[in-house]
């Protein structure tokens, strides 16, 4: 039969392109696997569920699956043959014009995970259709969730879960958007909150609620400094990076020059000097190396001037 031919050719294809994708993948390190549903459910402590109908579904959002992740790849081509004849069945009925009943989906974000129909989701992906009919059900969460998830994001994003759970600080802060690109920030910010409401509690002699230390932390010591970040462009220099990776990195750098040089240091000048000798371009970085050389060389020569027999004494 004509039909069957050209849907084991289209599975033959389909199969092709999930081979060099593995490849590719492999070789740039990036992430090529759907995400499982209860992976993002336990991470991202998935609040209630919204039954929200029918609904026309853009294919490229739906990032993973229930319980058939491991069958497909993040582009939802078929993994293994053993997929082939449900696959190829799906991809006839696209030939003979057969209407297929709705996927199920959930909803989380911006993002959807095959409930039922993942190989109606493969095939219609396989074949450029861009939106596919499919019950919605909608579960919350606290964090923002966009269609470039993958398994190591969702690690920092369950971090961030935790630490909104932790210190409800979307609520009362709802404009707030701390974002890492690095594993165990959040854990740092509850140390500084935790030390921000200590002092707190010394300088004004009365106890803080947590709520109170919270929303302190974030309006006098988070915001100011995430403004001079934005403000002396420092991004810029960090590409990749966010300006809550820079919070962290230069309240140490803070404390590192309180350290080495005695006395108070004040944010903008521990951003500055941070920007100035850590920056990740390549350029920058030599000029910042070459003139420390250049003021340490000048130094040196200034001693070795003072010491020689007959040199100025200061």
């Amino acid at each position: 039969m004509p039909g069957e031919n050209l849907t084991r050719l289209d599975f033959d294809a389909a199969r092709r392109k999930a081979f060099w994708n593995e490849i590719v993948s492999f070789l740039m390190g990036r992430p090529n696997r759907l995400l499982s549903w209860k992976d993002v459910r336990d991470k991202l402590g998935i609040r209630g569920q919204i039954y929200r109908g029918i609904q026309a579904v853009p294919v490229d959002q739906i990032i993973g699956s229930v319980d058939r992740y491991r069958d497909f790849d993040r582009a939802f081509l078929p993994r293994h043959v053993h997929t082939a004849e449900r696959w190829r069945s799906i991809d006839r009925a696209y030939y003979d014009d057969v209407s297929l009943p709705p996927v199920k989906l959930y909803r989380i974000g911006d993002v959807y995970f095959v409930l039922d129909g993942n190989h109606r989701v493969s095939v219609a992906r396989e074949r450029g259709i861009e939106f596919v009919d499919a019950e919605v059900i909608e579960a919350e969460t606290r964090v923002p969730v966009t269609p470039d998830l993958d398994a190591d994001d969702l690690e920092i994003k369950g971090e961030y879960a935790r630490f909104l759970e932790r210190t409800r600080l979307d609520e009362l802060r709802p404009d707030q958007n701390i974002q890492f690109t690095i594993g165990g920030g959040y854990e740092r910010l509850l140390e500084h909150i935790a030390v921000h409401r200590h002092f707190l509690g010394l300088e004004w002699q009365r106890y803080f609620s947590e709520d109170e230390a919270v929303c302190d932390w974030y309006d006098q010591l988070y915001l100011p400094l995430v403004q001079i970040i934005r403000e002396q462009d420092v991004l810029s220099d960090f590409p990749g990076r966010t300006a809550a990776d820079l919070y962290l990195w230069i309240m140490d750098h803070r404390h590192y020059l309180r350290e080495q040089f005695g006395g108070d240091v004040a944010v903008e000048q521990a951003a500055q000097h941070f920007a100035d000798h850590y920056t990740t371009r390549p350029i920058k970085r030599v000029l910042h190396v070459v003139q420390d050389l250049v003021t340490g060389q000048k130094d040196e020569e200034a001693f070795d001037a003072d010491s020689a027999p007959g040199g100025s004494v200061a």
